[in-house]
């Protein structure tokens, strides 16, 4: 049994024949190369960061160093590994829902379409870069086919340093409650974050960007099943039903995926596996998310403290592969790339920023409609630009998925009017 799980996963990790017939992608350069391969290496090298890091909180912990702890080290260490109480005095409420002074109805439709216009730009411009840069040649001429940047984690890497820069000047420039975590709390979330973004950029290699989409409008259903097993939920029914439909619709995708072009990714077992990889990743981040909000931090708080964490991994992974000098190289020989991959992180950094203001100002209901039409428009701008196509069955598909994502905040929207207790939002902290 476990030598056929084994071939599975090797089979799986070879480039394999596209939907419709399609040729396969040309054979990687070594078994270096396979994504399985790296996937391994990066995991090693995050380990090498992770497990020493916790045998040192189990060590401090053990001796009560909270108690015995003194000198140069010692705030350091109580930050990092206990945490700091916070006094009633310290505490600053928490980002919610304002009641600006003037509350025209003039005033928040300007208010609402700008934050509507933010994300939609941020995200879309941020999905299109997303595509151009992982599955398209930079450098090409008439003579030369150029050369693909293959490296995932470099890309992961500058999203998580402009992040944190901006989160920490917010901090910096903004009132915060008093941080309680202990720092180490957040490699958790770090970890699974990189490994889901990771796993994001690798699948566009393998899977076309719509696919992609679906898959992430699709994740409600991993986040409920981590629901369950890390925070112990429980879920209405009508929850259920739209988990079921977007399981029909994106089944409805799949399995209707009209032919796409030779120069397009194909949707592989490794794709799949991928989405898969990354949705699992991401569904737990989120649910430790939620249990870490437990200390009363903001939101950015735990956006810098998860992006902290997550550019001394990959930092620390990329050194040891010697790859950090490689990616610092292609930058150099291709401005074009160069450019994409900085917009690609402003745009990640700012839509982030442009989270936190609309669920402030409306609350996530109409911010979780306003990023259920974007996912729709990427959809449709992808299959402009890059010559997706998309068959009427296929169509039907996304538009079952989308209409069960809307149904979802209606009827949250109820719920919240009989004064039942609805299920808690997935937490706007940054996983792209």
């Amino acid at each position: 049994m476990d030598a056929r799980w084994w071939a599975v996963v090797v089979l799986a990790a070879l480039p394999s024949l596209g939907a419709g017939g399609e040729t396969p992608e040309a054979l990687p350069e070594s078994w270096t190369q396979l994504w399985f391969f790296r996937f391994l290496v990066n995991a090693a090298g995050y380990a090498s960061f992770m497990v020493p890091g916790y045998l040192m909180v189990q060590y401090f912990r053990r001796k009560n160093y909270l108690e015995t702890g003194r000198g140069l080290c010692f705030p350091l260490v109580k930050t990092c590994v206990f945490g700091n109480e916070p006094k009633a005095s310290d505490e600053v409420p928490l980002t919610s829902r304002s009641e600006p002074a003037e509350t025209t109805p003039t005033w928040q439709a300007l208010k609402l379409l700008f934050c509507a216009a933010g994300l939609q730009v941020s995200y879309l411009t941020w999905g299109v870069l997303q595509e151009r840069v992982m599955t398209r040649s930079y450098g090409a001429t008439a003579t030369s086919p150029g050369e693909r940047f293959t490296d995932s984690q470099f890309l992961v890497l500058m999203n998580r340093v402009l992040a944190l820069i901006v989160a920490g000047l917010y901090c910096v420039l903004c009132k915060q409650p008093r941080h309680g975590a202990p720092m180490y709390r957040y490699s958790f979330a770090s970890l699974s974050n990189v490994l889901s973004s990771w796993c994001q950029y690798e699948a566009l290699k393998f899977v076309s960007f719509p696919t992609q989409v679906l898959a992430k409008a699709s994740k409600v259903i991993p986040v409920m099943l981590m629901g369950k097993l890390v925070s112990r939920r429980s879920y209405e029914h009508w929850e259920y039903l739209t988990a079921g439909l977007i399981s029909i619709g994106v089944s409805m995708f799949l399995l209707s995926s009209g032919p796409e072009p030779r120069s397009s990714p194909a949707t592989t077992l490794s794709g799949l596996i991928l989405l898969a990889g990354y949705i699992a990743f991401d569904s737990f981040t989120s649910n430790w998310q939620d249990a870490l909000f437990a200390y009363k931090m903001s939101s950015v708080q735990m956006m810098f403290g998860v992006n902290l964490f997550s550019c001394l991994f990959t930092v620390g992974s990329l050194l040891e592969q010697g790859a950090l000098l490689e990616g610092t190289r292609f930058m150099g020989r291709h401005s074009e790339f160069a450019a994409h991959a900085l917009l690609l992180s402003i745009c990640s950094a700012c839509g982030q920023l442009f989270i936190f203001y609309t669920i402030g100002q409306f609350g996530a209901a109409v911010f979780t409609i306003i990023m259920t039409l974007r996912q729709a428009f990427a959809i449709l701008l992808s299959c402009l630009l890059y010559g997706h196509t998309v068959t009427v069955v296929g169509g039907l598909g996304v538009a079952v998925v989308f209409a069960a994502l809307l149904l979802r905040v209606y009827a949250r929207g109820r719920l919240k009017q009989r004064g039942k207790k609805a299920v808690p939002v997935e937490s706007p902290v940054q996983k792209v």
